[in-house]
């Protein structure tokens, strides 16, 4: 019997036959990422149903030289919960996990289970009269386990912060199979070392994150939302800075879209209407979520709107009337993504910049890509209140898409990275590094950088079987090397 085999009986007799998967037809679904970019192998697909069960899996994957691959709900765009191709990894699947231990609207958090579906937290906050501000476009899939290994962003990052400023305590399982209960629920705990940030956004490379407290926020009275059309990116930042001047705190999303991206919406989509009569080179979404009310609201929009179009900052607006067309102006932002996707094979980058670098990121960068790529069509939309840009490139018309790829990914992406770290930027905003960024983010980072991660690395998982591959090349640092 080989250690693979070994360990595959081993935990069938810990979870159960129906929970290890090793037929073709069940593994398939866990072994290729959502883009269908990376496709993996692995010896099986394992199920545990608690922190029990996952942390005696962890531990018979260190007994016998197992490495493991965690997966959330497997929405990740950078293949960071893909097994490689050796089919010698098992990959643990915590859909299992799937429970909500508790709500305390007192201390606004609400307790988790890795497994948990996105959309379902911000139901049961709802329930409860309060909001959890995380959305993403994946909410309906995606597991808040996977959202805390990703550190994921989404819309409302200008006013509640990323994923991991939403979350105030961890339950982790260790490499070594340990319970790590950090399930605190405190918003003040100067007693150590931050662990939990450790493990926030590390992919599962240093443990795996079983549940969480994450925090709520009272729920608003009333949401406004509105579409601004603008001359440029430039104008776009002037406006943000009015919008903050004016709303403060209730400024809750505030996003960028390209004429170009507008354009592919309403090409393949032609029932969600651009409210304009004519284009404009830039729009921009804008919410603000009022705990007063939606006239308060209302009142703060019209005021910056009048002050934006007295100024020329703004070409034209318009405010949603309703809750139907508030929703209508989302899709439009919503559906810039399967768009482009109807539209063909295109080069994608999620990066971020100062947020002040914006506007001459653009600028230099598109640049740059119509002398190296005559006819490429960028499209240009993402969260301008937090600096984050999905600055992807869509093939010219009349070329062939797969062959613009094979001859221009490469070249394409070194251009954009360039300018990201010209401009002392992310390659990475919101989607991790896993398997497709980490050569490039090994680059890019200093070698101190690149030592301390690791370090760490080395440190919490000397024998390299969390999730190897993905984040932070697997290095020979010790311990103590590179922290002298």
């Amino acid at each position: 019997m080989t250690a693979s085999q070994a360990f595959i009986a081993a935990c069938t007799e810990a979870l159960g036959a129906p929970h290890v998967l090793t037929d073709a037809h069940d593994t398939e679904p866990f072994l290729v990422d959502w883009r269908k970019r990376y496709r993996g192998n692995a010896c099986a697909v394992l199920l545990p149903a608690d922190t029990a069960q996952v942390a005696a899996v962890v531990r018979l994957a260190r007994e016998y030289r197992v490495a493991i691959v965690p997966q959330g709900g497997n929405t990740g765009l950078a293949g960071g919960a893909t097994p490689d191709s050796s089919g010698a990894q098992a990959v643990i699947s915590l859909r299992r996990l799937n429970r909500i231990r508790g709500i305390d609207p007192h201390n606004n958090t609400i307790t988790v289970e890795a497994g948990v579906i996105l959309a379902e937290i911000q139901t049961r906050a709802e329930s409860a009269q309060r909001l959890f501000p995380l959305s993403l476009a994946a909410e309906g899939s995606c597991t808040i386990g996977g959202n805390l290994s990703t550190n994921a962003g989404g819309t409302g990052v200008l006013r509640y912060g990323n994923t991991r400023e939403l979350c105030l305590g961890l339950e982790v399982v260790t490499p070594q199979g340990e319970i790590w209960d950090g399930l605190r629920g405190l918003r003040k705990d100067n007693t150590g070392y931050d662990l939990r940030d450790l493990f926030i956004g590390a992919e599962g490379t240093l443990g795996i994150i079983t549940a969480a407290v994450m925090k709520l926020h009272p729920a608003p009275v009333a949401k406004v939302t509105a579409l601004a059309g603008l001359a440029s990116p430039h104008a776009a930042l002037d406006f943000l800075s009015m919008a903050q001047h004016h709303a403060g705190a209730l400024l809750t999303g505030f996003e960028l879209m390209s004429d170009f991206s507008m354009r592919l919406v309403g090409r393949h989509f032609p029932q969600l209407r651009y409210p304009f009569g004519e284009p404009h080179a830039q729009t921009v979404l804008l919410e603000l979520s009022d705990s007063e009310s939606e006239a308060h609201a209302r009142t703060l929009f019209e005021r910056l709107m009048e002050e934006a179009l007295e100024k020329g900052v703004v070409e034209d607006a318009v405010v949603a009337e309703n809750l139907a067309q508030s929703q209508a102006f989302w899709d439009l932002r919503e559906h810039i993504p399967l768009a482009q996707a109807e539209e063909g094979l295109n080069i994608k980058h999620d990066i971020a910049v100062p947020i002040s670098s914006i506007g001459r990121f653009i600028d230099e960068t598109d640049a740059i890509i119509a002398k190296a790529v005559p006819g490429a069509r960028m499209v240009t939309f993402g969260h301008l209140g937090d600096g984050n840009l999905h600055y992807n490139v869509q093939a010219p018309e009349d070329v062939d898409q797969k062959r613009f790829l094979d001859e221009h990914q490469a070249p394409i992406n070194a251009l954009v990275y360039e300018q990201v770290h010209t401009h002392r930027g992310s390659i990475s905003a919101e989607h991790g590094l896993g398997q497709l960024k980490v050569d490039e983010a090994m680059h890019y980072k200093s070698p101190v950088e690149v030592r301390l991660m690791q370090t760490i690395k080395t440190a919490l998982d000397p024998d390299n079987l969390m999730n190897p591959g993905k984040v932070v090349h697997w290095g020979a640092a010790s311990p103590t090397e590179g922290i002298a």
